[in-house]
């Protein structure tokens, strides 16, 4: 547990993940009840782009991993850079690195893999968002050590072809594979691999770790521009046209290589990592270079505290909790109840990260 935050830290980069840890924690499950109540066309548009598509494609919610992933590497250069100039030796840095990597990991099972069910038939050894943070991060983070910037690029650039001509390959092992629900390579190798302890989904994890760490990669570029000499008006220009060219780039290679972001196909990491530089374009360019900071400090009370939100809403049901404390409004809200008790206990978790925010304290791994 922390109890001081660095001064030189961007604000946009914790409001924006504030906003992500947001539609993390509330927005899929109180949009479907609320669409549960109201049945109306624009509540189940809204509903759909909170839920994953069956296999190919994108909805807003599909942004909401990868962009996690992103700030993780955002972070990357301000935190890795800062810690190279305090002269740390190597095994104190690479012991940063495994020791966030591991908690991470463990984390993860606490969370969706089943730890806290003491039962080991039902437990998952790789399932969870926080343990494919944990992949992109590692491996980020001795990219950025260990190579120059041309060789990060090309690291970047390997991770994703390496991936597509893996999964183009259509037989392996005398097996025939497509890129379907549970006909393809990263699948089988989970499968293969994990036995017993596979999550039975159609998300693959291990082999998708090439996806997960081209990801991260590319929020780490943002993070390297962000600390870089040109004025902050260019920055935001800058990651804005990235972006772009990334969502342009993506589809054009998703007519061969579709969005999938089940088993996270190098379009889908190339589509999403666009979306998220716009996203931190745009968090930037209102926060840090118009200055219009009022607005976003609930978010960032979010973004700062981003492990405790997380961990948090998924061990502890805090819609329930609301239920036991407001159930006397279910008489006025009728078919609504439910959604009025996710944005109640939303606001439950909100006001014990104010409390550690208004205290200083900020858990960190």
């Amino acid at each position: 547990m922390n109890k001081s935050i660095a001064n030189n830290r961007l604000m946009s980069v914790d409001v924006l993940r504030g906003f992500d840890l947001l539609m993390i924690i509330v927005a899929d499950r109180f949009f479907y009840n609320l669409n549960t109540a109201a049945k109306t066309n624009f509540t189940k548009t809204l509903t759909d782009q909170f839920e994953h598509p069956e296999w190919i494609g994108f909805h807003l919610y599909d942004v909401i991993m990868p962009l996690f992933l992103f700030v993780v590497g955002v972070v990357i250069p301000f935190s890795l850079g800062k810690r190279s100039t305090d002269e740390e030796s190597d095994y104190k840095l690479y012991k940063h690195i495994f020791r966030r990597f591991v908690i991470l990991f463990i984390l993860g099972w606490i969370v969706q893999g089943n730890l806290l069910f003491l039962d080991l038939s039902k437990f998952h050894i790789f399932s969870n968002t926080l343990q494919a943070i944990a992949v992109g991060y590692l491996f980020s983070c001795i990219a950025y050590i260990n190579l120059s910037k041309k060789g990060r690029y090309i690291f970047f650039a390997s991770c994703l072809i390496l991936y597509a001509v893996l999964l183009a390959v259509p037989n392996y092992f005398g097996h025939s594979f497509e890129l379907l629900p549970n006909k393809n390579l990263p699948i089988y190798i989970d499968q293969q691999i994990f036995g017993r302890f596979y999550d039975q989904t159609q998300y693959s994890w291990l082999l998708t770790g090439l996806g997960f760490t081209a990801t991260t990669m590319s929020g780490l570029f943002a993070g390297e521009l962000l600390l870089s000499s040109l004025s902050r008006q260019k920055i935001a220009n800058y990651l804005f046209i990235i972006g772009v060219s990334g969502i342009v780039i993506s589809l054009i290679i998703g007519l061969w290589h579709p969005i999938i972001k089940k088993i996270w196909t190098s379009s889908f990491v190339l589509f999403s990592s666009g979306i998220s530089f716009v996203l931190l374009a745009l968090f930037y360019w209102i926060v840090d270079v118009k200055g219009y900071t009022k607005w976003a400090n609930p978010f960032r009370v979010i973004g700062l505290n981003a492990i405790a939100a997380y961990v948090g809403s998924h061990v502890f049901n805090f819609s329930l909790i609301a239920k036991q404390i407001f159930f006397g409004f279910e008489q006025f809200t009728g078919a609504y109840y439910d959604a009025f008790c996710d944005l109640a206990g939303f606001g439950i978790l909100y006001f014990l990260l104010w409390y550690m925010h208004k205290n200083k304290t900020y858990i960190k791994v």
